[in-house]
């Protein structure tokens, strides 16, 4: 049967980006699988490790029960509002009004495109970070924003050049994307940071939005945004439970900041969604309440991953800074190759080992490349035993 061929065009701003790195790499890899080969993947930061075996219970026990199938509020239920603000109080050391200061998400990466539509008009201005998240970009663009990267550098510790900035045309800038403690590069923020970007985002009346969801992996001083003073008249912070509890799967994630700001990014998601699996709100109270032990088991599995990690960095003849932070190892490649995607291919097709190239974050990564540590321990020694075949 002839089913015709398709005569409506997609809009135009499905034009303006492409296809996720990863959603095609993946394919990729899944028919080199089929094929027979044995890909060990470094390249994905989905954390492989279960969240707490309470949580999971608590998503069990509020499951079975028959009233909590029905639509949910889009401001999440109080008990997840309030624990979000216990969390940051106990770690950030940061006051939020659960009311109207919360909002709960169906993932942080989520809250990426709801501040976007939010706040952004078309023609508007976003400064965004090179190297930095794909979806910055992406989500600019979808809503018609203007993308305006500026430079991360090693040289600079990965932080923002401010004079650079203060030396160009601000004028039609409405908002920034900050990510520290940073992916791709590991480097943690500090307060002197903190304090120049609230004092830069009330210079110039620009929206600071920082993605804060690797505080708690491989780090132990906790920061937000939202600690300096006068933070909340110009800052949002987006956090998440991906990382942090492993929890990537469950889409849970939240948006912190004044109640103005909440509210009207609710506006946007009230009419996108119908509100979160009620018995994950509850489970993902008990996971925010867990104890600073639960943590520091975690970070001690990723500490005994880093080590083999950094070997597979060495032995790639890469370079890196070991005060890196967060679920990743980022590291320079050598003069033996033009760019990392080079490496990655030939680590690829010769060694069936999988990592992220550097180019995927931007130009100003292209000579480096990322290394995940959501793999065992088995298969990172696997991979190093490649290696010893790898040229």
């Amino acid at each position: 049967m002839d089913n015709g061929q398709p005569k409506i065009r997609p809009s135009s701003r499905t034009e303006l980006v492409q296809e996720y790195y990863f959603s095609h790499k993946l394919k990729q890899i899944d028919e080199m699988r089929k094929a027979g080969a044995n890909i060990i993947n470094l390249g994905i930061g989905s954390p492989d490790l279960a969240p707490a075996q309470s949580v999971i219970e608590k998503l069990c026990e509020a499951a079975k029960l028959p009233d909590s199938h029905g639509y949910q509020s889009y401001n999440g239920i109080p008990a997840l509002r309030e624990a979000f603000a216990e969390w940051y109080q106990k770690y950030f050391d940061v006051r939020l009004n659960p009311e109207n200061e919360i909002l709960p998400l169906i993932g942080s990466k989520e809250g990426i495109m709801h501040i976007s539509m939010a706040f952004l008009n078309y023609g508007d201005e976003v400064l965004v970070p090179n190297p930095g998240y794909p979806t910055y970009t992406s989500a600019t663009k979808l809503v018609g924003g203007k993308v305006r990267l500026y430079n991360l550098k090693a040289n600079n510790n990965w932080q923002p050049d401010f004079e650079e900035l203060e030396n160009s045309d601000l004028s039609k800038v409405k908002m920034m994307w900050v990510n520290y403690p940073n992916m791709p590069t590991g480097v943690k923020g500090d307060r002197k940071l903190f304090e120049k970007l609230i004092a830069f985002g009330h210079k110039h009346n620009i929206l600071i939005c920082n993605d804060n969801p690797y505080s708690f992996i491989l780090n132990q001083k906790y920061l937000s945004v939202l600690s300096v003073d006068g933070a909340k008249g110009v800052a949002l912070e987006l956090n998440s439970m991906s990382k942090s509890h492993n929890m990537a799967g469950w889409r849970i994630g939240m948006v912190a900041g004044h109640g103005q700001y909440i509210s009207g990014i609710v506006k946007v998601k009230s009419n996108m969604d119908s509100g979160m699996f009620h018995p994950m709100q509850v489970a993902a109270v008990e996971a925010l309440r867990s104890p600073e032990s639960w943590y520091e088991l975690n970070n001690k599995t990723y500490s005994a991953r880093r080590k083999l990690v950094e070997n597979i960095m060495l032995k790639l003849n890469c370079t890196f800074d070991t005060n890196q932070s967060g679920l990743f190892l980022w590291g320079k490649i050598s003069e033996k190759y033009k760019s990392g995607e080079e490496l990655i291919e030939s680590l690829l097709h010769k060694a069936n080992i999988f990592i992220t190239p550097g180019m995927v974050f931007g130009d100003q990564g292209n000579k480096y490349i990322r290394i995940s540590l959501c793999a065992t321990e088995n298969k990172l020694k696997e991979a190093i035993e490649r290696l010893a075949y790898f040229e």
